[in-house]
């Protein structure tokens, strides 16, 4: 029932996990991505991964889950690039990505839908599609197949111009998919508090109370946050303003600023 970010865990677990540990064995010092991500030495003497030059192509949230071992063997040639650049370089060395169009979704599934990778490996449990009063509007595939926000793909129809069901929550033992209306306020889209466990801090412990900018998702904007540290490793975050679609299993990632703290994973909404 949670959604979770391949991506973010490969480049934790296999990118700077297996593979920086085996080139490390090898003899190597560092490990080098094409991430539009930059790396500083702190006065400390650690490494901080901080936001790509280029803001639109801007790839640290991917990294929110290194460690500072991990930050300080990573190497982000393209980071202080902007992709123009990067493509002019491509060019000048004749290298066959230059013309390649932007990478988009989950870079082992290529151009797989996520769905139909789902449907390959688990097998559909339909169930009830409902409103948020309890109508039966359709039925859904299986519960894995959606996300919370999820506008296409559900098969339900408005009875309204200009308005659209979204997913807004799953009942996990009626096996229910629960749509509504993708309004400000809209019951379980919109939420301005979250629990953050699994977290992984690059450098300073997340351990106080403070203020920091949180990135719910890629491609979405970090917004002010009042981080609060809980029992059990864990965090409760407080946007100033309320938060769309924020589903369990979501990376977020933690900012100060153009500086990533780190980030944790999306435990609960309250």
């Amino acid at each position: 029932g949670v959604t979770p970010n391949p991506d973010v865990w490969c480049n934790r677990e296999m990118k700077f996990g297996v593979f920086l540990d085996y080139a490390l064995s090898q003899g190597f010092e560092h490990v080098a991505t094409g991430h539009y991500a930059r790396r500083r030495t702190l006065p400390d003497g650690s490494a901080a991964i901080l936001r790509g030059a280029d803001p639109n192509k801007d790839q640290s949230y991917f990294l929110s889950l290194m460690t500072q071992r991990q930050a300080a063997h990573a190497l982000f040639p393209t980071g202080e690039m902007l992709k123009p650049e990067v493509r002019e370089v491509a060019r000048r060395f004749n290298l066959p990505v230059a013309e390649k169009k932007d990478s988009q979704g989950i870079c082992f599934l290529g151009q797989v839908r996520m769905s139909d990778f789902l449907s390959h490996y688990v097998p559909d449990s339909p169930g009830e599609i409902v409103d948020l009063s309890g109508k039966v509007l359709g039925e859904h595939r299986g519960l894995h197949l959606y996300t919370l926000g999820q506008r296409k793909g559900h098969g339900v129809a408005s009875p309204r111009d200009g308005m659209a069901y979204v997913v807004v929550g799953k009942n996990q033992e009626k096996n229910q998919l629960i749509v509504g209306w993708d309004v400000p306020g809209s019951a379980g889209l919109y939420t301005k508090e979250c629990v953050v466990g699994t977290l992984s801090a690059i450098n300073e412990p997340f351990n106080i109370k403070r203020l920091i900018d949180a990135q719910p998702r890629y491609r979405a904007k970090a917004e002010p946050a009042v981080l609060e540290p809980l029992d059990g490793g864990r965090v409760r975050l407080k946007f100033q303003h309320p938060q769309r679609a924020i589903a369990p299993g979501q990376i977020c990632a933690f900012y100060d600023g153009g500086r990533m703290l780190g980030g944790g994973v999306f435990e609960s909404i309250v």
